[in-house]
């Protein structure tokens, strides 16, 4: 990684201003990265490197008439399920293959607005359906840590992307830990915002009422800054949230004094033991910091956590994909009449993941199951956001691990599906209650990387920022870089 490529936003940021570089030599380095790496890393789904040379080139006139801001001549990758004009949204299905977005996703038309440049798309798990990208329809993406290991999903791209320098920052998606597990298993610090904070407008529906995008960086810092330029209202989004954005910058202070962070017990049943150690010791930093920490945390719903989501997550996508049909846009399967055109191309057009959730979605959603499965889902969803509400009276924050385990190897758990689901056992609970939570950096395991998850109540994201920075001020592990070349 040369020394462009391994630079932080703010670092590059202040290089653009000094004039010591341009953004057309920041991007020329990061496409170069790329060309290097990616044949090994398999990151992007597309690289728009057309539209990034002439977006440096505009980023560099802005420049040149003082007209900088913190984001302006940035290289950056958005997840292939972020609606670009005129660029391929795949959302590495076959369903999608060969679409191009007549608009653009508010982020990326906020980010177009900032004067990011982007350098390309993401790869991803199908339709963001999946824990280790092996479920895109294109190829599974590599852990720039270890290529013999998954970068976690489903915003696997892009944590692979920017963990390998093949760009300053990137997009993601989080339904269920989708960019807060990739974040674990890449070193990266990712966040998943309040819901209705950022936009969905433009983002591919998974589950409508859990998904929310996110901004997935080197360090908090620039979390902070991305997360400022596409936080905020959108009257394109009904689930927008219509309030003031705050200035996430200035909650950037290394002094956590005081401050009452809890360990809810139940998200360390099942933790590996050593990531269970790689904990104990990033809560002993924060301690030491001046937080107050109570082990003594109990949210007793937690366990059910899980069989929600996997009741109501794949109860919106059985709807969301059924406009899927082969006759507006999309794949197409070639088919004596309309309805057997229908059903084979859903049949080809969808993988074997996309298209387990879709029925177990139908079935839950079916007549006479509806009551049993989906509403009693709901019900206890009430009930596990209670138990944030009223732990959050007492703590400024809970922390746990992001994931109970350190990246697992390529072929590990496709055969088990219950096994893979539980990579995001943790990450889960802060969807369904719609709250805010981050994942960064806390060590490694014989290599491997272990992130931590600070959680915090809606629009605490303030208060996970000023956490989560103090502990990168007090620590090295987000100032690593992964090791492929």
């Amino acid at each position: 990684m040369n020394d462009l490529t391994s630079l932080t936003i703010h670092e590059a940021h202040d290089l653009l201003k000094q004039k010591k570089v341009s953004s057309l030599e920041l991007t020329k380095a990061h496409l170069e990265r790329i060309a290097a790496v990616e044949p090994k890393v398999k990151a992007y789904v597309s690289v728009t490197e057309e539209i990034a040379l002439a977006q440096a080139h505009e980023a560099d006139a802005r420049i040149s008439r003082g007209e900088i801001g913190p984001l302006t001549g940035i290289p950056m990758q958005l997840k292939d399920n972020l609606a670009v004009n005129g660029t391929r949204t795949t959302c590495s299905s076959k369903m999608l293959e060969n679409f191009v977005s007549p608009y653009d996703s508010t982020v990326a038309k906020r980010l177009k607005t900032a004067g990011a440049v982007l350098l390309g798309k993401g790869n991803m798990d199908e339709f963001a359906m999946g824990s280790s990208t092996e479920n895109s329809a294109f190829f599974p993406t590599k852990n720039p840590w270890a290529l013999d290991r998954v970068p976690g999903g489903s915003s696997g791209g892009p944590a692979a992307a920017v963990a390998a320098g093949e760009c300053l920052f990137s997009l993601g998606s989080d339904t269920g830990g989708s960019i807060r597990q990739p974040a674990s298993f890449c070193s990266i610090t990712g966040l998943k915002p309040t819901y209705g904070l950022v936009s969905r407008f433009g983002l591919v529906a998974f589950a409508s009422s859990l998904d929310q995008i996110g901004p997935m960086t080197k360090d908090v810092r620039d979390s902070a800054t991305v997360l400022q330029a596409i936080a905020g209202y959108d009257s394109m989004d009904s689930t927008s949230a219509n309030r003031p954005v705050p200035d996430y910058s200035a909650s950037l202070k290394d002094n956590i004094t005081g401050m009452k962070i809890g360990v809810p017990k139940e998200y360390f049943d099942g933790v590996d033991a050593d990531v269970g150690e790689v904990l104990k010791r990033a809560m002993g930093q924060l301690a030491q910091l001046g937080a107050i920490i109570d082990y003594n945390v109990s949210l007793p719903s937690t366990p059910y956590a899980l069989a929600v989501y996997y009741i109501l997550a794949p109860s919106e996508a059985s709807a969301n994909l059924a406009r899927y049909d082969g006759v507006k846009y999309g794949f197409s399967a070639n088919a004596p009449t309309m309805w057997h055109s229908m059903e084979q191309t859903r049949q080809q057009g969808f993988g074997p993941e996309v298209k387990r959730r879709i029925m177990l979605g139908t079935y839950a959603l079916s007549s006479g199951y509806y009551d049993a499965y989906y509403l009693k889902a709901q019900k206890v969803r009430t009930l596990i956001r209670r138990e944030f509400d009223e732990a959050f009276k007492k703590y400024d924050a809970l922390v746990t691990p992001t994931s109970p385990t350190p990246p697992f190897k390529f072929g590990d758990k496709v055969a088990d599906p219950v096994k893979m689901y539980l990579s995001d056992v943790d990450t889960i609970p802060v969807n369904i209650a719609g709250i805010a939570g981050i994942s960064v950096p806390a060590g490694f395991i014989e290599g491997l990387p272990v992130g931590m998850q600070l959680i915090g109540p809606s629009f605490s994201e303030e208060t996970l920022f000023r956490i989560a920075h103090a502990y990168q001020q007090a620590t090295g592990w987000h100032k690593l870089r992964a090791p492929v070349q």
